[in-house]
């Protein structure tokens, strides 16, 4: 018998309102929103947002990682490390 993929689901609960000529759309349990022209535009681009927010992050570039030393200013307790 193959093994079958289950895609989880979460369940998030939309709040809409309408700011002028636009519905905005945010997830209660995110702080996530989004917008559209019709409840239906902002409910799918908050769907779309959400699956952005939730997504794994993906380097888009190394860092550069570069070390230098840090001196703090003297104080009575606490001597100059670097000079």
């Amino acid at each position: 018998m193959a093994a079958r993929c289950r895609q989880m689901k979460q369940v998030f609960t939309a709040s809409i309102c309408k700011e002028g000529d636009w519905y905005v759309a945010q997830a209660l349990e995110a702080d996530v929103a989004s917008q559209g022209s019709s409840v239906e535009d902002a409910l799918a681009n908050l769907r779309e947002a959400l699956e952005l927010h939730f997504e794994p992050p993906v380097a888009t570039a190394t860092p550069e990682v570069v070390r230098r030393a840090v001196c703090l200013p003297t104080t009575s307790r606490r001597r100059m490390a670097c000079r």
